[in-house]
């Protein structure tokens, strides 16, 4: 069994395990946890009532927090010589088409975000198998495979997020820093949960968002109760 440092000890003795805390209380308490000589990023882990095997519970979707991520974010934009002025006016790190290809055929994945065209899909496509283990593969449902790349671009760079549920009904997100005002995590974690009720899928029974974690890096985590949420 692993030793618990004196911070780690510390950290927990601050936290009621028994308790359900109120989203609020959440949010301050992660920031007084972080003790890591880093700005360290705080997230969020909902849990739902789905079963995520059947298409009609999927849980997928984007939101643009208020307050952003608190990181900076390196969009590649793979496009059509017509829309690369209109990516780089948007702030894309990176603009162009078969050269970017060819790279990433080669094993070139240094970016967080990929935003295409719908002409351009069939080459893009043939990425997947880079692409996809990496969470980098274009969607339309995440709005990154679209004709409208500045706003696609400029979304993404203000603290857009793609999220979608993983096999256990789990949907694992970044809500922030620690070095965000207590306020700024509230309404960005706010803002999140309120996304992924809106789209509690008409198929779905029972309780739908079953429990609420909030942590930060390094930190244990801090229950809260979905109805205070």
């Amino acid at each position: 069994m692993a030793t618990l440092t004196k911070k780690r000890k510390e950290a927990l003795s601050k936290i009621d395990k028994e308790k359900l805390y109120s989203l609020k209380e959440a949010t301050s308490l992660v920031k007084e946890l972080s003790t890591v000589n880093f700005d360290a990023s705080v997230d969020i882990s909902i849990r739902l009532g789905v079963d995520p095997r059947k298409a009609n519970q999927m849980v997928r979707g984007t939101v643009s927090l208020p307050h952003g991520i608190g990181k900076t974010v390196t969009v590649l934009a793979l496009v059509t010589a017509d829309k690369e002025e209109e990516a780089k006016a948007a702030g894309a790190d990176y603009v162009g088409l078969d050269e970017y290809v060819e790279k990433i055929k080669g094993g070139w994945t240094d970016v967080d975000v990929i935003v295409t065209m719908p002409s351009v899909m069939g080459k893009v496509g043939a990425l997947g198998r880079v692409l996809g283990p990496r969470g980098l593969m274009p969607n339309p449902k995440s709005g990154t495979v679209t004709m409208d790349v500045a706003k696609a671009v400029s979304d993404v760079k203000a603290g857009k997020l793609d999220f979608k549920v993983d096999k256990f009904g789990i949907i694992h997100s970044t809500v922030g820093r620690a070095s965000f005002d207590a306020d700024k995590l509230y309404e960005n974690a706010k803002e999140m949960i309120s996304t992924i009720v809106k789209l509690k899928p008409a198929a779905a029974k029972g309780v739908y968002v079953k429990s609420i974690c909030i942590s930060g890096t390094m930190t244990p985590g801090i229950h809260v109760d979905p109805k205070d949420a």
